[in-house]
């Protein structure tokens, strides 16, 4: 993939996960750019077909773009960073370590991609006893 095509989804993401909004800067983890629809289910390398992804989230993600919701009992969309907006599907927790899925997309994708993992969890902690969490973008709707 071209280094135009990432740093555009880099920074259309604020360098962060776009599905657990982890920051590249704090992580652990190495980022990639990952077909939301993968093109093996008739997706593209449009961009906006592109997300920027932490592994771990990649790893879960896969090539799902479906998963169950234990409330609804029913089979949904995850998140598409591109077509919904995070902060309508997500919220964080009152300290911040942990993502609240609000509705069925939410929920399955927070389910799927587990974005609550241990890591995760106390990197926010950490980050957020710092000054450097929740990501700004997450708090304001942008």
């Amino acid at each position: 993939m071209r280094e135009s095509i990432r740093a555009l989804v880099r920074e259309r993401a604020f360098a962060c996960c776009e599905y657990c909004q982890a920051q590249a800067k704090f992580s652990h983890d190495s980022f990639s750019v990952e077909h939301v629809i993968p093109l093996s289910k008739g997706g593209s390398d449009n961009p906006v077909n592109l997300a920027w992804s932490c592994q771990g989230c990649n790893n879960f993600k896969y090539t799902a773009i479906t998963a169950y919701d234990m409330v609804t009992a029913e089979i949904v969309n995850l998140f598409h960073p591109r077509l919904d907006r995070w902060n309508i599907h997500f919220a964080w927790n009152t300290d911040f370590s942990k993502v609240i899925g609000l509705t069925p997309t939410g929920r399955a994708t927070q389910d799927k991609l587990q974005l609550n993992r241990n890591g995760l969890v106390n990197l926010r902690a950490v980050l957020t006893a710092a000054g450097h969490h929740p990501p700004l973008h997450t708090l304001s709707g942008i």
